[in-house]
């Protein structure tokens, strides 16, 4: 009997094998690294993804193919070819692998950010878009994100002389903000067991799984503990999700009773969720499991994004002194000349020494560095290779901003390079695409960048920075963590001091 098992498994190997070898010899592929046997090129990837990636790459061309586990995988890493993908063949790139923890913490392709390109995603962004995150929605959040940032300076005012966790802080802050403006409500700080909730959502979506490199190997994860870990979770946050639905339709029932329905622009978005899963007029009729889906989304991009956006930022800033006192005596001079005690975003527009800052932090620090995987959905020819349908496919965003024909003295944070440079991280621009591009680009650029810029105005506003004692600038740890937002891995710890003491 266990000889006839192994001999099962052994042909069933053996016919994978040999038929991808001979699919990959009737097509006239990218080139790229020899492959292993059964596990394809998987071997030669290391713990950050994105620079084993990139050095594979630096031999292999900016166009390049490889197998990882039975997946055929493309590995874009040049602003050339990402441009040629982008004008040319958005829509057979447009597509989006079934990840196995993504799949199931994401309802089953509810969430946009994993469902697959078609008419569902079609109308679920274009709600996202038009009543989520629209620029009026945005704008209407204005004084959520105002409060939210002034508890953040008052935190840090009570520590002044002493080091402050700002990796903590800021993570805390980007939690109140997105759980005000989608529930309407906190849920403690950062360490309570709902970010313990997300904390471990993130790390299931960002981490390996192997059902993710062999689609029939999934049944595995039921004896390997991930299958359990990953509906520990989903249960956690399936029960969370379900309560806040529940709260938010009572609400909305006792006020249709009481006449007294809240004007659209006052709506948190679950309640415009809700109101648009009962309207007759919308494309789709959006499902309880859709609107969860819709949350993870906002949560997953919202709060991560953000708070590796602002200490990657600070973490450079305290690293170039120069570069900060510049940013510092922009944000002052223009906040004092109008005799405030806070930034508020109407000074936004005139700071952009700090935009450029934050624009050179996402060039080096991408919140995603090889973006959100895709895959094509149909066959296309890219520099005279043929591209399968079904590929899966890396754009290297960190490996393309550290390009030396695109950027001078690319690895030098030097925020005067974007001072008057139309380049942008909108999606227009191929030699820096932090947030992507095209139909699958991310959609809440809009909804984080307000959050970020003025939570860093303030902090160069109110206080002045340094590090602990007897850490130098050059010593500052700044490895990168491991997951779906590249963090940076070990906290940022700094001391504040008051700037107008």
């Amino acid at each position: 009997m266990i000889l006839s098992y192994a001999l099962l498994v052994f042909l069933t190997l053996l016919f994978f094998i040999l038929t991808f070898r001979k699919s990959d010899l009737q097509k006239n592929l990218p080139p790229g690294p020899r492959k292993l046997p059964f596990i394809g090129n998987l071997h030669q990837i290391g713990e950050l993804p994105y620079l084993s990636l990139q050095e594979l790459s630096s031999h292999h061309g900016p166009l390049m193919f490889l197998k990882l586990g039975s997946v055929p995988t493309l590995v874009v890493s040049s602003a050339e070819i990402a441009k040629e993908i982008f004008k040319n063949h958005d829509l057979a790139f447009s597509g989006r692998p079934k990840l196995y923890a993504g799949n199931r913490l994401g309802y089953n392709g509810s969430a946009m950010t994993f469902t697959p390109y078609g008419n569902y995603w079609k109308e679920i962004r274009k709600i996202v878009m038009l009543e989520l995150l629209s620029a009026k929605r945005v704008q209407s959040f204005q004084a959520v994100r105002f409060e939210e940032v002034q508890v953040l300076l008052h935190s840090i005012a009570l520590s002044c002389g002493s080091p402050v966790n700002l990796s903590h802080l800021t993570l805390s802050l980007t939690n109140n903000i997105v759980c005000r403006i989608a529930f309407g409500t906190r849920f403690g700080d950062a360490s309570s067991k709902f970010y313990e909730m997300l904390r471990e959502t993130q790390e299931l979506l960002g981490g390996f799984c192997l059902a993710d490199f062999f689609p029939w190997l999934g049944w595995l994860n039921k004896f390997n503990g991930y299958e359990s870990r990953l509906e520990k979770n989903f249960k956690e946050l399936d029960n969370f999700y379900d309560k806040v639905i529940k709260e938010h339709a009572v609400n909305n029932d006792a006020s249709e009773r009481l006449g007294v329905m809240e004007q659209h622009h006052d709506e948190d978005l679950v309640h415009v969720l809700l109101r648009l899963q009962k309207d007759s007029n919308q494309e789709i009729a959006l499902s309880d499991d859709q609107i969860k889906g819709v949350l993870t989304d906002i949560f997953i991009a919202g709060t991560d994004t953000a708070a590796a956006t602002m200490i990657w930022t600070m973490s450079e800033l305290i690293r170039n002194p120069e570069k900060m006192e510049r940013a510092q005596q922009e944000v002052r001079e223009v906040v004092l000349s109008k005799k405030k005690v806070m930034v508020e975003e109407s000074d936004l527009p005139m700071l952009p020494y700090l935009k450029s800052v934050v624009k050179e932090a996402l060039r080096i620090h991408p919140p995603a560095p090889l973006l959100v995987p895709r895959e094509t959905i149909q066959p296309c020819t890219i520099k005279g290779y043929e591209i399968p349908a079904g590929t899966r496919v890396f754009i290297n965003a960190k490996t393309i901003a550290m390009d030396p024909t695109c950027w001078e003295n690319p690895t030098e944070f030097s925020p005067e390079r974007f001072l008057h440079s139309p380049i942008d991280f909108g999606g227009h621009h191929v030699e820096m695409l932090p947030f992507g591009a095209g139909r699958r680009g991310c959609p809440g650029v809009n909804f984080a960048m307000p959050l970020v810029e003025l939570s860093l105005a303030n902090l160069l506003f109110r206080f002045d920075w340094k590090l602990p004692d007897g850490v130098g600038r050059e010593e500052l740890d700044m490895q990168e963590a491991i997951g779906i937002t590249m963090h940076k891995k070990s906290p940022l710890c700094l001391i504040p001091s008051p700037s107008f003491a």
